[in-house]
């Protein structure tokens, strides 16, 4: 197992370089500079020349690049231009309650997968595929901000009986359920989605495993179907289901900046929109950098889990 994640830390790093290097060099793509912002639409070009050479952005790409590498490299993230303070503390901030929120999306979304494929499985009549095929393909279809739209005119509004935005005033920590009540519309619109593709992958999966000769011969001897997709069918299918997951992940944290907007949850999501619209590059690079890593380590932890379930996996790179 070690040396199965060895083998896979070269590649991981690899991915992480090139990150940044596209992240560093798409940001300066967008047309006008943070210069631009700071010095308002009246500034001369000699005074936009003095905010460049102030922001050292008058030096090459490539020293700009190395020298923002070196700095992520020893923790030092610098200041933020427009926000303000420092990048780090911003970050810690919006860190935690999207952790929070895409946790429980998370949650929803392996929730919901289990339901709906145990139950299109191990109950196949034509009624109940109907039902679950129409859950999931109106889960999948419709377009997040949908969703979160629906949701706050129906419960937030309507009914009145969730919070229709933002985060408990007294903190996350404060209140167990006065934060439920307030992450429940944010995370079901973001666990929505997520959780209607991995049930469609484990749907998959488990009708493919119930094919297989351990699964007939276990029927033909007596075991019922629930029995079989429960203590074998599942258990064979997770592998490749969590590498799914994996990259399902990766639509959380996407989808978190949607959400995160429409539900004023303040985030990292609602943090990159800010820095985006203010040309604020050292800002920008850190929180698209960090969910690059994020979503890299937890594709690595799903391959990692993935090899453990199955040994052909970690024993392939051996040969």
């Amino acid at each position: 197992m070690t040396g199965y994640l060895l083998r896979r830390i070269p590649t991981a790093l690899i991915v992480l370089f090139v990150a940044s290097l596209l992240v560093f060099a798409v940001l300066r793509l967008i047309p006008g500079g943070p210069e631009s912002a700071l010095a308002g639409p009246d500034a001369s070009p000699e005074d936009l020349a003095a905010i460049r050479h102030d922001l050292g952005l008058d030096r090459t790409f490539f020293v700009q690049y190395f020298s923002w590498l070196g700095s992520v490299l020893t923790l030092d993230f610098g200041t933020s231009y427009q926000v303000g303070g420092n990048i780090g503390d911003l970050v810690s901030f919006g860190l935690v309650n999207t952790l929070v929120l895409t946790v429980t999306a998370g949650v929803i979304a392996i929730a919901l997968a289990l339901i709906l494929s145990l139950t299109a499985t191990i109950r196949p009549n034509r009624f109940v595929n109907a039902i679950l095929t129409g859950v999931n393909a109106v889960a999948i279809a419709l377009p997040t901000f949908v969703v979160g739209t629906v949701l706050i005119a129906v419960f937030g509004v309507g009914f009145g009986v969730l919070p229709a935005g933002g985060t408990p005033p007294a903190g996350l920590g404060d209140d167990l359920w006065i934060t439920v009540q307030y992450l429940a519309l944010p995370a079901l619109t973001l666990g929505l989605p997520a959780g209607a593709m991995l049930a469609r992958f484990l749907t998959e999966a488990l009708q493919t495993e119930l094919v297989q000769p351990y699964a007939v011969t276990a029927v033909a001897t007596g075991a019922s179907r629930a029995d079989v997709v429960v203590k074998h069918a599942l258990r064979n299918a997770l592998p490749s289901t969590i590498t799914a997951f994996g990259l399902i992940v990766g639509a959380l944290l996407g989808g978190a900046v949607l959400v995160e907007a429409i539900f004023g949850w303040p985030g990292l999501g609602m943090l990159t929109e800010e820095g985006i619209s203010a040309r604020d590059y050292p800002l920008v690079q850190i929180l698209i950098l960090l969910s690059v890593s994020v979503f890299v380590l937890i594709q690595l932890a799903a391959d990692v889990v993935h090899a453990w379930l199955d040994p052909r996996i970690r024993l392939a790179g051996t040969r």
